[in-house]
């Protein structure tokens, strides 16, 4: 039995996620964005626990690190939480775009903040393809928004990120997972891919003693690893991208990304 934390487990792959873990006997620590989406799913009668915040603030974030914390250590977290389309940049709290923030700089921050599990699972997209290695304007300061491209980027991100994570602590797996175009409320109903397939592989990475599953760095679609995005395996860019995203927060995740 595995103790699992899930972000953004009130909906979509996140909530079949939780499902299938709890079902197959794990203790599963939910997430919702506020209590009124928590109310609105019947699980966390059945959950270990429950933790209150929203990704788009880092305080809220750090809120969501604590209650986790005081819970008690993790061994896998699954980072589903993410946004699609925005229509505009927005600008959370501390300021940032919003794509970013939730996508990126969420599960980075609760990263550094909370204590360290055996695993690590970041949810990109295919979409990483097509984001940007430039890192001087991550943050869309300077260029007309385009909501695709935002996205795109901040999924090359993430899953740059696990990578990162598989080189600077050889003691955690870290993976991150294409779910495929599923269809949720993100997706759209009319999406082509397997939703079954697009939460089973993070479950699977969580709690599997599977050897083929015990493995770090990888980027996965379905239970096999695929090819990423050449930046996400640059070691350059991973360290360059780890300095951008510690200038952004004020959190630096490694002691020595150089």
């Amino acid at each position: 039995m595995s103790r699992i934390f899930i972000t953004g487990s009130t909906d979509g792959l996140g909530l079949a996620a939780a499902r299938t873990l709890i079902r197959e006997g794990h203790e599963v620590v939910l997430h919702a964005r506020s209590r009124e989406r928590a109310a609105a799913i019947s699980e966390t009668a059945a959950a270990l626990g429950l933790v209150i915040g929203d990704l788009a603030s880092a305080a809220e974030t750090r809120s969501i690190a604590e209650q986790l914390n005081a819970i008690g250590r993790m061994d896998a977290i699954i980072h589903n939480a993410g946004i699609y389309l925005e229509h505009s940049r927005g600008e959370t709290p501390e300021g940032h775009a919003k794509t970013l923030a939730v996508n990126t700089l969420a599960p980075y921050l609760l990263t550094a903040w909370i204590t360290r599990p055996h695993r690590l699972i970041y949810l990109t997209s295919g979409m990483h393809r097509s984001g940007s290695g430039a890192l001087d304007d991550i943050d869309w300061k300077k260029r007309p928004w385009s909501a695709s491209q935002a996205y795109s980027e901040s999924k090359l991100y993430i899953a740059t990120l696990a990578a990162a994570i598989a080189r600077h602590w050889p003691d955690v797996l870290s993976n991150s997972v294409d779910p495929g175009w599923v269809p949720t409320k993100m997706g759209g109903a009319g999406a082509p891919d397997d939703l079954e397939m697009g939460h089973l592989t993070q479950t699977w990475l969580a709690t599997s003693e599977d050897e083929v599953a015990k493995v770090s760095g990888g980027y996965w679609y379905h239970r096999q690893q695929r090819e990423a995005a050449a930046e996400v395996g640059d070691v350059g860019f991973q360290d360059a991208l780890a300095e951008r995203l510690a200038g952004l927060t004020g959190v630096r995740l490694f002691a020595n990304s150089r």
